[in-house]
């Protein structure tokens, strides 16, 4: 979904202004198809401003339209939160991120101070 123009590399971008993120306001139109093919409350995960976070796309609202925005879960709720108080109005890189589920085994990486050998010992010892 990187774009080269020139010799340049162009990322894809949304501009921070709400607390979910509308397909409309994503400039990527490659994107965007994989969005709006997200069944609903569907999971993706997101690289935005450099941070990864997943996001679930929206339930069908009450008169039967799908709802074309993702919102996000998890700690990305909390700082996207942030982001929207502070950061409103900035333009950001928006990219999708493939993750794998040995990814989210490993401890490393998701407490990296447990990556020492002492606790690989003291694990063992359990």
């Amino acid at each position: 979904m990187t774009k080269l123009v020139g010799r340049t590399t162009v990322m894809p971008r949304v501009r921070i202004s709400d607390v979910a993120i509308w397909f409309k306001h994503v400039e990527s139109p490659e994107l965007r198809r994989r969005l709006l093919a997200l069944g609903e409350e569907e999971p993706i995960h997101l690289e935005t401003d450099g941070v990864i976070g997943r996001w679930v796309r929206m339930k069908t609202g009450r008169d039967g339209r799908p709802t074309d925005a993702i919102r996000p879960e998890g700690g990305m709720k909390d700082l996207w939160a942030n982001w929207y108080k502070t950061r409103r109005g900035e333009e950001i890189v928006l990219r999708e991120v493939l993750l794998t589920d040995v990814e989210f085994a490993k401890p490393s990486m998701q407490f990296p101070e447990w990556a020492s050998q002492e606790d690989e010992e003291a694990f063992r010892a359990l």
